[in-house]
Parts: C-alpha cells; structure tokens; sequence
C-alpha cells in the first residue's frame, strides 16, 4: 500500500493534484479541503490511500493521516464506495462525521450528494462504535477508531471492497473464511485469497 507521497506539486486541478516524487508524477484525487492545502511547485506532504480494481489503480489524497484513515473505515459501510467517502470528507472533517454518526444526525449525513435518509441511517449503524468520538484520531490507538493495527478481518473486508465486492458480499466471505480458521488466526494474505475463492464459487 502506499501509505504517503512526499514531493512537489506539479499540477492542480479542480479534483487532485500531480505530485513529482523522484521524476514520477503521481496523480492523486483529492477534496477541496487538501487542494487548498497545497501550492504549485512547493513541497508537499499527502497521506494516501490506493484503491484497486480491475481496470485501474487510483490514488487518494488526504491532508491528513486522520483523513486518509477515516475514508478507509467509510468504506466499509455498505454502499459506501470511495468515491462516496470522498464525497463524505469534503463535505465533513472527520471530527464532524464523528459527531454526526456519535448523536445519530441523518439531516448532517445527508448533506452530502448521495446519501439519502437509508444511506444515513445504515451508515450511522454500521460505524456507530467503529469511528469514535470526536477529538479521537483514527490510528492513534485511542479507543474504537484505532486503526494502526486493523484486525485481519478489516484488512481483508477492506480490501474485498476495494476490489470491487459489495460490503455484504465481502462480510459474508469473511464470516466464512474466519469459520473454517476456527480457534487460529490467519494470516491476511492467506485469508484475502480464501475469501477470493469463496466468491468466486457464488
């Protein structure tokens, strides 16, 4: 995974930026919060995240790890792909999605194009006690939004998602992949081939 970039701006656009590290210039989808961040031609610092399919591989960038972490997690609520958690994180910092799914605010998730009242209402479900409170950074190992170390089971659902299967497809693989493990813990390039073979048999 390519946790960061760290280089010069070489382009901005109305929906990323082109970052020229060692002569490549990776092009990176960003919100309108991380453009204004950066400065043609300085030195910039961009957490990313890398979403695989079949036909591409996108890079999205992030202004903070924080941001980078909360769009990974979003992602694995039902329905919520990434180019809906970076809707999601244009609209809301992550402090502000915390607060909105912590106290249950259907009108402040449906702010954001794409979400209706089910798709709020799922997502306030799903990631009630995965986000955690606000003030809480997602990877600093404080309460339930740790994301430093995800479990075997995120990783691997994390990245069913980003290949393209649904979240209830990838948790049902999962659920099954974790059944034949039984008491042992799989290591996660083990349990994401399983897990592939189980879908392809669907």
């Amino acid at each position: 995974m390519i946790a960061h970039l760290t280089g010069s701006v070489a382009g901005i656009s109305p929906d990323g930026a082109v970052i020229d590290v060692g002569g490549f210039g990776l092009r990176v989808q960003c919100t309108p919060g991380t453009l204004a961040s950066l400065k043609l031609g300085e030195s910039a610092r961009v957490a990313t995240s890398l979403v695989v399919r079949e036909d591409s591989l996108t890079l999205f960038g992030f202004g903070t790890d924080d941001e980078r972490n909360v769009f990974e997690l979003l992602q694995t609520a039902s329905g919520i792909g990434p180019r809906l958690a970076l809707a999601m994180l244009a609209v809301h910092s992550p402090d502000a999605l915390r607060r909105a799914v912590a106290a249950e605010d259907v009108k402040a998730l449906t702010m954001v194009p794409g979400v209706g009242n089910k798709g709020a209402q799922r997502i306030i479900l799903e990631l009630k006690d995965r986000l955690g409170a606000p003030g809480e950074v997602a990877g600093s190992g404080a309460g339930p939004a740790r994301r430093a170390e995800p479990s075997w089971r995120d990783q691997v659902q994390s990245g069913l998602v980003n290949l393209g299967w649904s979240a209830r497809d990838a948790d049902s693989a999962v659920d099954a992949v974790e059944a034949d493990a039984g008491d042992q813990t799989p290591d996660v390039a083990t349990a994401l081939r399983a897990a592939l073979r189980k879908l392809s048999r669907q």
